[in-house]
């Protein structure tokens, strides 16, 4: 029997795709657990290394700021050095609202008012992505508490700077100045890029002017970032270059003595070498703390000093402008040599007052019986005032202010340091153009002993008794001595070596002069003749003693009786050692009375503490 044709099993059929759901549905379930796996590694187990590569990372280019050079005395002392610092930092376009974030940080960290409108004004010179100082200088307190706080405060951070910070204080405010934040006005002269990173420039003195020596040059960092703004890694570094340090031709011994000397002074001392005019001191009383300054934490302080009636911000020895009494006479009797007025035997007749022709007021000499007959040298070392009448007289104010503008006088000395003044040496001219009136014969008379319109400034006397000193070189004063690159250990002169200009006058005359100026000290008849007993070298100097307000013509004045603000100014200028001048120096005394009774023992001071300490230095090194 044939067996049936059997053209469907349905048995088989149903076992075979039952098998077969059951293998795909492995499958898939196999596939579905790996992509649940794979799933749970993206989303959990590597979470940080894929939010890192998210779209919301990039990359930034971050300024590296340069290490700023060190500042130093020229017998090695350190006036400004680079201090660890933590400051509180905020990205802007990562943060809060300022005042949120403000009032929320307080209970962890102190933030003034002050640091609040600081804060406003840098925020307004920044780009939003860059970090803004919102509290600087935290303590290590402060430090702890928000690093534990952190997490709250997205786009805000610890940020770890160099401050600067000035060993010597007071001592050197006046010659170093100090730094503050870069401000708007700064912006319009600095190469901005260059300061990327940066948010402290150089405000006053030495900072300020060798700023671009001090400061380098900025590198730059390209990282990457991730979406809470936090660096990943460093793509590519280019390194900064550090600031030269700086060597200045200051001595700090000095510098120390004079503002000892000074203090309870309201006054300035400038120490010159006459041999390239570094300036060995510049000192002026009262001082200030230029810490307190730095980094504009204390604007209190700020606003103390300003209004504080003794202005310890004004630095007199640059800025002050005071009639130079009878320093200038040494000045004016060389130029009555160089140009033929006097010799030195011609004599003039003082009986204690002179008056010009046809006219009866009396110009009065500081000798009330006169000193009778006088010749030149004599004039300068009893400083007569009637000599110096006459001889002004003869010589003209034409000619007078030619030949003292030789020396600086009337016009800025160009020393290395910011804002110095002009002075005024008089003339017809200016006269007619900032009085709009004529010039008097009387004006002429009153400017041969220092008074009247002639002003002058404590660096400018210094200075032109240095020229005075080395012989008539005429070089502008320089604080900056040379800076020193870290790397190479190679020094750079700060200032070029020019070809030294002379003043041209007759080598007898200048040595007739000086030799003057020398009797001064060393003569019995010298009106600062204490200031040289007991000295082992030869000074050369000459008092002045200038007046703040007029006396009437039959007005008797003792100056120890008049309210302090209205008694004279005490000048000494000198050099030392006469044979060989190694310093020159000027004291001023605002309201001194006389310069032989208050500058010239401060002089005298000095001088031994330059010449004497550098003597001693020299014994010991058997040099």
């Amino acid at each position: 029997m044939v067996d049936p044709l059997v053209i469907a099993d349905p048995a088989t059929e149903q076992f075979v795709f039952r098998r077969r759901v059951w293998v795909a549905a492995v499958a898939m379930g196999l596939l579905l657990l790996v992509i649940v796996g794979r799933l749970l590694k993206l989303q959990v187990v590597e979470h940080g290394h894929y939010t890192t590569l998210s779209q919301d990372n990039r990359l930034k280019v971050v300024p590296v700021p340069p290490t700023r050079g060190l500042i130093y005395t020229r017998d090695g002392f350190v006036l400004a050095e680079n201090r660890p610092s933590f400051s509180l930092e905020v990205v802007p376009e990562r943060a809060a609202k300022i005042d949120e974030v403000v009032g929320a940080l307080r209970p962890i960290i102190d933030i003034t008012p002050e640091d609040q409108a600081r804060f406003q004004r840098v925020l307004a010179s920044k780009r939003r992505f860059e970090g803004v100082p919102l509290r600087l200088d935290l303590d290590d307190g402060e430090v702890a508490r928000f690093a534990v706080e952190r997490h709250r405060f997205p786009g805000i951070d610890i940020v770890a700077r160099l401050t600067r910070h000035y060993p010597l204080g007071p001592e050197m405010a006046h010659i170093v100045g100090y730094m503050g934040q870069i401000d708007e006005a700064d912006l319009k002269v600095i190469d901005v890029p260059n300061y990327g990173g940066t948010s402290h420039i150089g405000k006053n003195g030495v900072e300020r002017v060798h700023e671009k020596v001090l400061h380098g040059r900025a590198g730059y960092q390209e990282v990457e970032v991730n979406a809470e703004g936090r660096v990943q890694r460093v793509v590519k570094r280019i390194a900064p270059e550090p600031g030269r340090d700086l060597y200045l031709n200051v001595d700090a011994g000095l510098q120390r003595a004079a503002m000892e000397a000074l203090a309870g002074y309201r006054g300035a001392v400038v120490a010159i070498d006459p041999r390239d005019l570094g300036v060995l001191a510049l000192a002026s009383t009262p001082s200030y703390d230029p810490n307190l300054l730095a980094n504009s934490q204390r604007p209190r302080y700020y606003q103390e000093l300003r209004d504080a009636p003794d202005r310890p911000l004004f630095n007199r020895a640059l800025q002050g402008q005071y009639p130079p009494g009878s320093t200038v006479k040494p000045f004016f009797a060389l130029a009555a040599l160089d140009y033929g007025v006097r010799n030195p035997s011609n004599t003039a007749w003082c009986p204690g007052w002179f008056s010009l022709g046809g006219q009866k007021h009396r110009y009065r000499c500081w000798k009330k019986g006169g000193h009778g007959t006088v010749p030149l040298r004599r004039a300068v070392v009893e400083s007569c005032d009637v000599y110096f009448y006459r001889l002004a007289q003869d010589l003209g104010i034409g000619r007078m202010h030619t030949y003292l503008g030789q020396f600086g006088f009337g016009r800025k000395t160009g020393v290395d340091l910011p804002a110095e003044s002009t002075g005024l040496m008089p003339s017809q001219a200016w006269k007619r153009r900032a009085r709009h009136a004529p010039w008097y014969p009387g004006e002429t008379v009153i400017t041969g002993i220092g008074q009247g319109y002639f002003l002058a400034t404590p660096m400018q006397l210094a200075t032109a008794t240095a020229i005075l000193a080395n012989g008539g070189r005429v070089l502008p004063p320089s604080v900056g001595g040379h800076a020193r690159d870290r790397g190479t250990q190679v020094a750079i002169p700060l200032r070029p070596a020019d070809k030294v200009p002379d003043i041209g006058t007759s080598t007898e005359h200048l040595a007739e002069v000086l030799e003057a100026m020398a009797d001064v000290v060393n003569a019995s008849n010298g009106t600062a003749r204490q200031v040289g007993m007991g000295s082992t070298y030869r000074i050369a100097g000459k008092t002045g003693t200038a007046q703040v307000f007029g006396i009437k013509q039959k007005q008797k004045v003792k100056n120890e009786e008049l309210p302090e603000h209205l008694r004279d100014h005490a000048w000494f200028i000198a050099f030392a050692p006469v044979e060989a001048p190694r310093i020159a120096l000027v004291v001023l005394v605002e309201h001194g009375g006389s310069g032989s009774g208050a500058a010239a023992p401060i002089a005298r001071k000095l001088l031994d503490n330059y010449l004497m300490r550098k003597a001693d230095a020299r014994q010991l090194t058997g040099g």
